[in-house]
């Protein structure tokens, strides 16, 4: 069949569809695959039980039932919903907010495939915008978002030691270049492969050049503040008509529903709603009126601050110290500081193969992680090590199984440096 460039486009390999491929097909065999590659979230007992609870109500009730699975929803979204989360973030923040200033989407990954698109590319008077990425590795589900090529610019992060085998990325700022042909600055809080939070400090810098060159600032929260709060330092919540604020119901145990939440300035949700009417119709009405009653009694906050965050907290404890303890000081290895999301970001310096070499022979030892390599849109095709030393894992399901997968990927690591003629450091 002859496609077109966007059909030419969005068939080709991309990092995103090998992931959910991988993903899929192991699902779909049988096999017993230690699933630590995507981002499933865990399966919270207290929160599914609350949500048990909700759905039974909704379908004991003749009209709600109705109106979530027969009536269609406004491309903006549910509108009880919509309400409710305004009238909430204005209660604890203060924000002003207006239910013209939020708009559902199917999901966060259309939110971004819709903004990315909205801001960049081609402007139609002669000029290719780019999304600027400030720190580098980002989420790998970017990538491939855009409709034409290069549409993003990275830049390198600066690199400190934190701990004993423990690293955090920084925002170079002096290596951030906005231009005249910057249509967005996008960063994600918790980062999502590393979980790296931009502290307060960065978050405000970032925003002044938004304000400086007048382009809005996009922070992918779905794995942050409000809620969900997978978040194991302190990070301040903000909004304003600069800011265009992602927000998501998956990772507090939602994923099926896909349900995504943008919050921003009102022309911007304008623009938004009219590109979901032509992509979608609509948005689905089931996230939204599962989670409304949390909403509106604020519980959907303390949930994700009691139950939620611990959740993930403890079980990233117990995967750092099975790290330590698999890897000790028998190679080189390092761990970005863990502040948030449910991953880690595992660095090999001078490691003998690739890291998507790596990746196979794990996956060769029923072991599903991701690449590093796939985790750095928009940055040149350079020599830089680095971006093939690095896997993310997972450590969201069953603390045996994430425990079994870190054996392995240790003795992996520790197989390969026997392997080769160098000697670790």
């Amino acid at each position: 069949m002859k496609l077109s460039a966007f059909g030419r486009k969005f068939t080709a390999e991309a990092g995103i569809t090998s992931l959910m491929d991988d993903l899929g097909n192991a699902l779909a065999s049988g096999d017993d695959m230690i699933m630590m590659g995507g981002g499933n979230p865990g399966h919270v007992p207290a929160i599914q039980d609350r949500l048990r609870d909700i759905l039974k109500s909704l379908t004991d009730d003749e009209d709600a039932f109705r109106r979530l699975v027969g009536v269609y929803d406004p491309p903006q979204g549910e509108k009880q919903f919509i309400s409710a989360l305004a009238d909430l973030l204005n209660k604890e923040y203060g924000w002003g907010l207006k239910p013209e200033n939020i708009a559902l989407t199917n999901g966060s990954q259309a939110a971004f495939f819709m903004l990315f698109n909205m801001f960049g590319g081609d402007d139609g008077e002669g000029h290719q915008r780019h999304i600027l990425l400030p720190l580098a590795p980002e989420y790998i589900g970017y990538a491939d978002a855009g409709l034409g090529h290069d549409l993003f610019r990275a830049v390198k992060p600066e690199i400190t030691e934190t701990g004993p085998h423990e690293f955090k990325y920084r925002v170079d700022f002096d290596a951030l270049n906005v231009t005249d042909e910057t249509g967005a600055i996008c960063v994600s809080r918790p980062t999502n492969p590393t979980g790296n939070v931009v502290t307060d400090d960065e978050m405000a810098r970032l925003e002044a050049l938004a304000v400086k060159y007048d382009v809005p600032l996009i922070v992918d929260g779905a794995y942050g503040t409000p809620f969900p709060s997978l978040l194991f330092v302190d990070a301040t919540p903000r909004w304003n008509d600069q800011i265009i604020l992602c927000l998501s119901l998956s990772k507090l145990g939602l994923p099926a529903a896909r349900t995504g939440i943008v919050i921003a300035a009102e022309s911007v949700i304008r623009a938004l709603s009219g590109i979901n009417a032509i992509m979608n119709l609509a948005t689905g009405s089931f996230g939204a009126m599962l989670a409304e009653p949390l909403v509106r009694s604020g519980e959907i906050l303390s949930l994700s601050r009691d139950v939620v965050c611990p959740f993930y907290r403890a079980k990233m404890q117990k995967a750092v110290a099975v790290l330590h303890d698999k890897l000790g000081e028998r190679c080189p290895w390092s761990v970005h500081k863990p502040e948030g999301a449910m991953f880690l970001w595992l660095w090999f310096p001078d490691l003998p193969v690739s890291s998507l070499a790596l990746y196979e022979r794990l996956k060769q030892r029923g072991v599903l992680v991701v690449s590093g390599h796939y985790f750095f849109p928009g940055l040149p095709d350079d020599d830089w090590r680095h971006r093939h030393e690095c896997l993310r894992v997972t450590y969201s399901q069953d603390d045996d199984r994430v425990a079994e997968g870190l054996a392995i990927i240790a003795d992996e690591v520790l197989r390969i440096w026997a392997e080769s003629e160098s000697t670790p450091r």
